[in-house]
């Protein structure tokens, strides 16, 4: 009979490191052929690309104009740009379980878990390729913003911040997506679930007006939608003169909190997606 390592002996050391390298290699696996997936067909990323254009081009130099919303010493231009950014990390990630579900019909999920693979490690691996995408919109909205004559701030230390935002943004709400597709597992529940979700979290946030503004029962439900916060950081570092409702801090903190919860869900969830 095998006796079990003692905590901290040198060989429960070397069981340890040796998970957490599987775990990475598995994390690493994943996210490497979701990768490939959209680099091999970059059409999805080229139409998504089209809604913050349109978004800043039209909605937001027609609202530059309007005196009405109080964003303080800061064009309409300038404040909405975060809020176009964050828009499209949501729009983007929350049809991600689309794909999965279609991986589903495919057989690749059965496989995947019949896998010795932990399924954290799959289902981290999907979040943070969806965070590859999220940095490809932040480059088209920087890049349109600063076109436009909007006010970003272009500091390496905000820009890396705001890079870091969108990714840790797109991996929550991929997630959350995966979550929705474990639960509903067909395409058309999925889409029309999604369809239904997407516009209520962006209306109840401060993405096109600030929170100071909202009705009381709005200013209460934006508390706890995690757009909120994503919004709020992006702001505080795009824009100049530190446009943010809350800390940047507590902006990662709230939003590494719900993808962390998000994250043991869609772990516990994902084995649904096999039977």
């Amino acid at each position: 009979m095998r006796i079990p390592a003692k905590p901290g002996s040198p060989s429960a050391v070397t069981v340890s490191l040796t998970r957490s390298g599987a775990w990475g290699q598995q994390i690493y696996a994943i996210a490497d052929v979701e990768i490939r997936k959209l680099l091999r067909d970059p059409t999805e990323l080229a139409t998504r690309s089209l809604q913050p254009v349109l978004w800043l081009v039209i909605f937001g130099e027609v609202f530059n104009r309007v005196a009405n919303v109080p964003t303080g010493t800061t064009d309409y231009l300038s404040f909405l740009a975060p809020g176009v950014l964050a828009q499209s990390v949501l729009f983007a990630s929350i049809f991600f379980g689309i794909a999965v579900i279609w991986e589903k019909d495919l057989g690749i999920v059965q496989k995947l878990l019949v896998s010795p693979a932990y399924r954290g490690a799959l289902v981290l691996g999907k979040a943070i390729s969806a965070g590859f995408r999220g940095i490809v919109q932040a480059v088209i909205v920087y890049l349109l913003a600063l076109l436009l004559g909007a006010d970003i701030v272009t500091a390496p230390g905000s820009l890396l911040g705001g890079l870091g935002l969108v990714i840790l943004g797109s991996a929550t709400f991929s997630t959350f997506s995966l979550i929705i597709a474990c639960w509903v597992r067909t395409r058309e529940r999925f889409m029309g679930i999604g369809q239904v979700l997407t516009m209520p979290m962006f209306f109840a946030s401060n993405a096109i007006y600030p929170v100071s503004i909202m009705p009381g029962w709005l200013r209460w439900i934006a508390t706890f939608n995690p757009l909120t916060y994503l919004v709020d950081g992006l702001r505080s570092l795009m824009i100049h003169g530190n446009a943010g409702h809350y800390p940047v801090g507590w902006d990662f903190l709230v939003l590494c909190f719900a993808f962390g919860l998000l994250v043991a869900l869609a772990t516990y969830l994902y084995p649904r997606l096999g039977r």
